[in-house]
């Protein structure tokens, strides 16, 4: 047996007991770890700083922003954490409770998943989410970061394992690998890893999807849009565009294309192409936008491209029907938004969108586990099944059926007479 098979075997073990522990031994660890965390701050942000040292000029800056894990942001992190510990607790919930006759009752029975393998670039706050959801939700977890985190992911990891030692929590339950090498390998343990779950760029989600038996959790592309209509508060709507694309340009849901309804465009391009000009964005435009404002020309391909920096691409369009027809050709599925008091129009773009999250006079930066009330996530699905959107606890749990008799045998039900069964729903 391999180090890496190895690896997945002790987490599978750990796993387990800790899938049986008591809410409170989970919760407590969460706590314990929390406070190591927050004990042990320098030495974190220190491991972070020789990361992003090192990485400085040689990743783009929207994978240096993500790096970056300062004072603020790991405080936010450690907040998540105790939020998690605060959830209701996912596990040995019932959702369905069935006599189906006489002293033979089912249960329908939420349990965890088992062991979740997290393959993340960057963003080393996304460990301590990880971690948190995996303990309270009673998984096991084998973390991959990418190269350029390794200082901040192996002292984050190695101050959990010490925390956890003194839990009824096993250490093994949190895994770190540490080279590219393993993640093809991680790729092949289906006997041990029930879940990959892979953050990061197009390509490598769909190298992981083409790679592997196991069941695969994430999204691709953040390619978000927010559209402006002709019914819209422009005050409204320019602050929410230049919250959508600068708050934070390199989250997947920060837009990346501005739709305009002709309507309105002559007013409100030059007014969003200043406010956004003078937070460094460089916009692109359609030939109609280049007829108002003066701006690079936009491609095929920006429709299509998730820039994850203060670049904006910008297209006038005719009507509601074409906005929305223009997202779920070129969107990712992910977040996009509409700008309009008119309520007919917000309900029919909500309705017709095909992405995870739809809303209405609001930015798409909402889209996020810790803003939805989940503690934290580990990532954002955008696939049709659920989970989707944002996945928390609630996306880290199956369920069982457990059926308790007296010594019943199928033998004796005829199967094609209803009377056989009473079928009373007992919740």
């Amino acid at each position: 047996m391999s180090d890496l098979q190895n690896i997945a075997k002790e987490t599978q073990i750990a796993a387990r007991q800790l899938g049986i522990l008591p809410e409170t031994a989970r919760n407590n660890a969460l706590m314990a770890i929390a406070s190591a965390l927050e004990k042990h701050q320098n030495e974190i942000i220190t491991a972070n700083k020789a990361d992003c040292d090192a990485s400085e000029g040689v990743i783009s800056s929207a994978l240096y922003a993500r790096l970056k894990l300062g004072e603020s942001k790991l405080k936010s992190a450690i907040a998540g954490v105790q939020d998690v510990a605060r959830l209701d607790d996912p596990i040995a919930m019932v959702s369905l409770k069935r006599e189906l006759d006489e002293g033979l009752i089912l249960h329908r029975v939420s349990c965890p998943l088992g062991v979740l393998g997290v393959i993340f670039e960057a963003r080393p706050d996304a460990l301590i989410q990880i971690t948190s959801l995996a303990i309270k939700s009673g998984n096991g977890v084998i973390l991959k970061g990418g190269k350029e985190a390794l200082q901040t992911c192996t002292t984050l990891v190695k101050i959990i394992h010490e925390t956890l030692k003194n839990t009824e929590v096993n250490p093994n339950a949190i895994q770190l690998l540490t080279t590219r090498e393993e993640i093809k390998g991680l790729l092949t343990l289906d006997k041990y890893v029930d879940l990959i779950i892979p953050r990061g760029s197009n390509e490598f989600v769909r190298y992981v999807q083409e790679n592997t038996k196991i069941p695969v959790l994430g999204h691709a592309d953040g390619i978000c849009h927010l559209f402006i209509d002709s019914d819209a508060d422009l005050l409204q709507a320019i602050n929410i565009t230049v919250d959508a694309k600068t708050h934070y340009p390199a989250a997947c849901n920060a837009i990346e294309t501005l739709l305009i309804h002709k309507a309105i465009a002559t007013k409100f391009l030059p007014e969003i192409a200043k406010a956004l000009r003078e937070k460094g964005v460089e916009l692109r435009g359609d030939e109609e936008t280049q007829k108002i404002i003066n701006c690079e020309s936009a491609t095929e391909e920006d429709w299509q491209t998730e820039y994850s920096d203060l670049i904006l691409a910008i297209k006038i369009v005719d009507n509601l029907t074409n906005a929305i027809s223009h997202i779920n050709q070129y969107g990712s599925k992910h977040t996009d938004a509409i700008v309009t008091n008119n309520q007919q129009n917000a309900e029919i773009f909500m309705s017709q969108v095909d992405s995870a999250g739809v809303y209405h006079n609001c930015s798409t930066r909402f889209a996020d586990g810790f803003r939805y009330g989940f503690g934290a996530e580990v990532g954002i699905s955008t696939q049709k099944m659920p989970p989707r959107g944002p996945v928390g606890l609630e996306g880290l749990v199956t369920y069982k059926y457990k059926l308790i008799g007296n010594g019943q045998i199928a033998a004796t039900y005829t199967g094609d007479n209803p009377k056989d069964f009473t079928h009373k729903n007992l919740l």
